[in-house]
């Protein structure tokens, strides 16, 4: 990793963004805030509310947005003192929108990235944390953060790749709860086709992560149903799919291609999805394309073999 490109609070976000990828870990950071509310000395509290403070002046905010980007894993209930503090979250949503003019066209610079991903750090905890979630959600948050996922095509530099990325953090670290609400909301909004422009063109980190969100979004049941309720909706999931797969034979990646099977597993359990998939599902999913990759990942061999299963299911008959 570049020096010059990544400060410790772009490593610190990016890490916190990684860390959505992993469907079967907690959720991310340690914001779950239950029973853990004295975890931070007395000492160490006040600093923490001096830096909040400090997040309302915008001459101490940058310093201030390290620092608590830096705690919010060793301080459960940071997301509660930040939500309910006056002038916190306004503050954090001021340095997302002053770097929108950066995105088109594309002038973002290291420190300005390094800056605004400590925020969206903070943002993250925030959206992890069961109390403050359902706010955050109401507040339409995410929302302010699209612009930055929409930069695939402006610019592939590191310091848009670390904001997209930690953006993504931001969203996957709401659908690990694998809550209703935040379904509900995402199908509100542009969350689908934006993940599938990353999944095809972003780096394999950031695709990682937009995949992950895509498999989350699909193993809730309306969200399956929303995708599956088109043909367009469907072919178009099932062409970013299909294309990933073809690049995934050429360069090996076991953590996005877990994510990209799982995707096409759950597809399968809707029978008009189902019976597409009969048709366009990849050759390289049929064949021991990938045999040496997944030797060691049972699970992900245990889903291609069931997604195999269940295209070979024959159609049922229609009633005469």
């Amino acid at each position: 990793m570049s020096a010059s490109a990544a400060s410790t609070g772009v490593t610190h976000s990016s890490q916190s963004a990684s860390i959505s990828t992993n469907a079967g870990a907690s959720s991310t950071g340690s914001t779950t805030g239950q029973g853990q509310s004295q975890a931070a000395p007395g000492s160490d509290r006040e600093k923490i509310y001096t830096w909040i403070i400090e997040l309302t002046n915008s001459e101490t905010r940058e310093n201030a947005l390290l620092e608590l980007s830096k705690k919010r894993e060793v301080v459960p209930d940071l997301a509660t003192m930040l939500w309910h503090s006056f002038g916190a979250i306004a503050a954090l949503l001021q340095e997302i929108i002053t770097v929108y003019p950066t995105v088109n066209p594309p002038t973002l610079s290291a420190h300005q990235s390094n800056r605004v991903c400590n925020a969206l750090a903070l943002l993250q905890c925030v959206a992890s944390h069961h109390e403050t979630r359902s706010a955050f959600l109401a507040a339409n948050i995410p929302l302010f953060l699209y612009p930055f996922l929409h930069t695939t095509s402006s610019s592939k530099t590191r310091p848009f790749e670390y904001l997209r990325l930690t953006s993504l953090g931001v969203i996957g670290a709401l659908v690990k709860t694998d809550e209703q609400q935040v379904i509900n909301f995402l199908l509100t909004t542009e969350i689908i086709p934006l993940c599938l422009r990353i999944m095809e063109s972003g780096s394999e980190l950031s695709k990682t992560v937009a995949t992950f969100i895509l498999q989350k979004i699909l193993l809730d049941e309306t969200g399956l149903s929303y995708i599956c309720q088109t043909y367009e909706r469907f072919s178009h999931v099932a062409m970013i799919l299909g294309k990933m797969i073809i690049t995934l034979a050429k360069e090996n990646s076991p953590r996005l291609l877990k994510h990209v099977i799982r995707c096409y597993l759950r597809l399968s359990d809707n029978p008009r999805a189902r019976e597409a998939l009969r048709q366009c599902l990849p050759d390289q999913l049929k064949d021991s394309t990938f045999n040496n990759c997944l030797k060691d990942d049972k699970s992900t061999r245990n889903w291609l073999g069931q997604l195999l299963k269940n295209l070979e299911q024959t159609p049922q008959a229609q009633p005469q």
